[in-house]
């Protein structure tokens, strides 16, 4: 097999459309999911919650990991713990920094909405047995390192 000219069927305007589409279809299915949970939930508010329940930090990894502004996501946490899901708490060791958690609240609302990812997972993922989840999962990552770290 050739490798050194581009599958013309994985064009860089139709593969970077394909992973638009996915993730498109990914967070629609979510938001059903959720919504059929009861959850009223942004893309941006999930992923805020995604990232506290893995533990406490701070509203700068968070503004990082939703994609954020530093303004934007304050606003965000502002909205979640008007709801009761977050708190904030000052670092022990640094009275200056302000760690995000989530509430006791947000922890019992987290493994419903962690279950309803699951659900999206197992669909996205069907007709797929064990060994092609990780050889496609790998190749994700392996596009996304390519495309993620400086070189030519």
């Amino acid at each position: 097999m050739d490798t050194t000219r581009p599958c013309a069927s994985a064009s860089g305007s139709s593969l970077g459309l394909l992973f638009r589409q996915v993730r498109d279809a990914m967070w629609a299915r979510m938001a059903d999911e959720l919504s059929n949970a009861g959850h009223d939930l942004s893309f941006s508010q999930y992923i805020t919650l995604k990232k506290l329940a893995l533990g406490t930090t701070s509203a700068t990894d968070l503004a990082r990991a939703a994609e954020l502004n530093p303004g934007a996501m304050t606003r965000l946490i502002d909205k979640l713990i008007e709801r009761g899901l977050v708190e904030r708490h000052a670092d022990p060791g640094d009275r200056r920094v302000v760690r995000i958690q989530l509430s006791t609240q947000g922890q019992a609302i987290w493994r419903d909405i962690d279950q309803c990812g699951n659900r999206v997972r197992e669909r996205a993922m069907s007709g797929m047995d064990e060994a092609q989840r990780l050889q496609f999962i790998r190749v994700l990552e392996q596009v996304r390192d390519n495309l993620s770290f400086p070189g030519p």
